[in-house]
């Protein structure tokens, strides 16, 4: 930036880079600065050398970037990759929802007291009209098809697990395990899905015996 004085004594911007920026798309975002929620533009822009308040040559273009509406910093693109507060919320009711429907899947869907402990996890991640009648009619549909469940448990947690802290990550297993245990010691296809739901959510072997050990001994 070139600046100059006037008689005044006052600084003049003689020359200098501008950016004029177009908005191209615009959706709402997790701001990365507010750490919530907010709107954005999504904006491309055509660096320009003024003089004098006359651009005078390109150079080059910028972008795109995401603009937030509410304290103008920009962002990558890549901002998008974590997920809306609202967005984050939903993906945790679908994870509590699909281990809870795994679990008892595996072994623990003719006890009551599995179920009322399933249903309980469920309702308290957000689906408070979730009913022992609605998960007995989905295991019914799925039936024994563990393909299938395993496809549902890991399309749920995967894209979930990068957003979450490791206490998160570990929740959503001590739910399974209280399911399990709800109607006795762990069978060998509750381990199964248990250990399946410890990978998916990016814990180690170690860690998730060690988190089955704390849920059997809670119970005991």
């Amino acid at each position: 930036m070139v600046h100059s004085r006037n008689r005044d004594g006052r600084t003049l911007r003689v020359a200098g880079v501008r950016t004029a920026w177009r908005t191209i798309d615009d959706g709402e975002f997790f701001c990365p600065s507010c750490g919530g929620d907010r709107n954005y533009r999504r904006r491309t822009g055509r660096r320009r050398l003024v003089v004098l308040g006359v651009p005078v040559l390109s150079r080059g273009d910028v972008g795109p970037v995401l603009e937030c509406a509410a304290c103008h910093e920009h962002f990558g693109t890549d901002a998008l990759d974590h997920p809306t507060t609202t967005r984050l919320g939903a993906m945790l009711r679908d994870a509590v929802h699909a281990v809870a429907l795994a679990v008892l899947a595996a072994g623990g869907s003719e006890s009551r007291t599995a179920r009322e402990t399933a249903v309980e996890g469920i309702r308290g991640a957000g689906f408070t009209h979730c009913s022992e009648e609605q998960l007995v009619a989905l295991l019914a549909a799925v039936g024994a098809d563990s393909v299938t469940m395993d496809i549902e448990l890991h399309e749920a947690l995967a894209p979930l697990a990068p957003h979450l802290a490791a206490p998160g990550r570990e929740s959503l297993l001590l739910l399974g395990a209280r399911i399990a245990l709800a109607d006795g010691a762990y069978t060998p296809a509750e381990r199964t899905v248990l250990a399946s739901v410890g990978r998916t959510l990016n814990l180690c072997r170690d860690d998730t015996e060690r988190l089955l050990d704390v849920a059997r001994s809670t119970l005991s």
